[in-house]
């Protein structure tokens, strides 16, 4: 089997505090961290056991935090990359922590989907983290919330990134009716494909690869179809991948999240993202 593989430890904190992120105002406990240590290294380990079964993972971290400040996500990573049955190790980050453990990274298997945060960084500091990437040759994408606050600096950012590099944007969907049609044309113009994010799909009942061949590990190994449905279906490392999969519709109204929706077949997206769609970078 070719299977995804989320995993979300315990980590909840992160070093920005961003006004419109929930986890920003989080400090992990050393216990807290300890546990998130011992859970990675749980599942590396696991994954690593699971080189002769002739099942090929690709694995994408998105802790509740930023986990790259944190040593066991680099090792993890950098260990996971160089695994030959890994197609694919990647991780959501805000690209502010030292780089130069990147170097042990296989380029060809590694992948960033790196975050933009205005206010919390200085532009040029992030570039200069982006070119660190860029010059090693790790494939990344680079994207921010859509927030009209930050409209000058996505556009600022996207001007300066090199062209082959493919900016994203959230669209911000806490309020309704908040672009205005000329907002749209302007968050397209920076990303071609802003429109897609900014549906929110119907989905209860439709047919997707989340719970098949694409899973949502929790830190002690319960998986779940997506983080958003909350029934799980067992345990990675009880059941293996053999006991869980199985194709399931979807049990929620909507999926309106980037992580989630991609994973309906219905929406064709493959097309757009190529064998790239999990890291979130487009086909330019």
């Amino acid at each position: 089997m070719r299977a995804t593989i989320y995993f979300r430890g315990s980590l909840t904190s992160c070093n920005y505090d961003c006004p419109y992120c929930p986890f920003s105002k989080n400090i992990d406990s050393t216990e807290t961290l300890a546990k998130d240590r011992q859970q990675v290294k749980a599942f590396v380990d696991w994954v690593r056991a699971q080189e002769e079964s002739g099942h090929r993972f690709s694995v994408f971290f998105n802790p509740y935090g930023e986990g790259l400040t944190h040593r066991w996500y680099t090792e993890a990573l950098i260990e996971l990359s160089h695994m030959k049955h890994v197609n694919k190790a990647a991780i959501q980050t805000n690209l502010s922590a030292k780089l130069d453990w990147a170097d042990e990274l296989n380029p060809a298997t590694a992948a960033f989907w790196v975050t933009y945060h205005p206010g919390q960084t200085e532009e040029g500091r992030f570039l200069k983290q982006c070119e660190k990437l860029y010059f090693r040759k790790i494939p990344f994408s680079v994207g921010s919330v859509g927030v009209k606050s930050a409209f000058e600096s996505i556009s600022s950012l996207r001007n300066a990134l090199p062209d082959d590099v493919y900016m994203w944007v959230n669209a911000f969907k806490d309020k309704p009716d908040y672009y205005s049609a000329e907002n749209i044309d302007f968050l397209t113009r920076i990303d071609p494909h802003f429109t897609l994010n900014a549906v929110d799909y119907d989905s209860l009942g439709k047919q997707c690869k989340a719970g098949q061949n694409v899973f949502y590990v929790q830190g002690d190994g319960r998986v779940k179809r997506c983080y958003k449905d909350r029934q799980v279906l067992g345990n990675l490392y009880r059941d293996g991948i053999e006991g869980l999969t199985q194709i399931r519709s979807c049990r929620m109204k909507q999926c309106d999240c980037y992580i989630g929706y991609i994973h309906m077949p219905e929406l064709q997206l493959e097309p757009i993202y190529g064998e790239r769609l999990l890291e979130r970078i487009a086909i330019l």
